[in-house]
């Protein structure tokens, strides 16, 4: 085992493994991809995955993920209203069992989306990154398991968290010395 990877025999490695460098692990080959689904099922975790290969616009997307995971009927359809109803799921709120040992999403074809909506599909697996780690201080785990049919494809990086101001000092007149 690598020194990057963490290692040890509890019945999760595979999901810590996966999320060890990055809570979106690519997959070119199909075979692989459905093993790790299996393995995570196996270990009770509770997978959904979606066919990314025939969406051509965001709006696919966002009416696939919608019935997948049950958002309610006010999500707005746009990247704003995904990031809170996904915030909702990893809560266990809906569309996933909140007693599974963790959440994946799993997207298949992947790069098909990506080569007609590139922003959208960045930005998807950003808002997944960002709610899998926000997840973890709840005590929870949350992945993103993305499958590609192009071996060469990239995607900048995913869950960048930003140096922030502290709650006390964070509107800019709490930082003022002149107040």
């Amino acid at each position: 085992m690598s020194a990057s990877q963490p290692h040890g025999g509890s019945r999760d490695d595979v999901a810590l493994r996966l999320m060890y460098n990055s809570f979106v692990r690519l997959f070119w080959r199909i075979e692989l991809f459905e093993q790790t689904v299996a393995s995570l099922t196996e270990h009770g975790y509770d997978v959904v995955r979606l066919d990314a290969s025939a969406w051509a616009q965001a709006s696919d997307l966002h009416r696939n993920i919608a019935a997948a995971l049950d958002f309610p009927d006010y999500y707005g359809h746009n990247l704003d209203a995904l990031n809170d109803c996904l915030s909702d799921v990893v809560a266990g709120e809906y569309g996933i069992d909140a007693s599974a040992a963790g959440f994946v999403l799993a997207f298949t074809g992947y790069d098909k989306f990506a080569a007609h909506c590139p922003r959208e599909a960045h930005v998807t697996l950003d808002i997944v990154a960002d709610q899998a780690r926000r997840a973890l201080f709840a005590g929870r785990r949350v992945c993103c398991l993305v499958q590609s049919d192009d071996p060469t494809i990239r995607f900048e990086p995913v869950g960048a968290m930003p140096v922030m101001w502290n709650d006390a000092e964070w509107l800019d007149s709490s930082r003022r010395t002149d107040a």
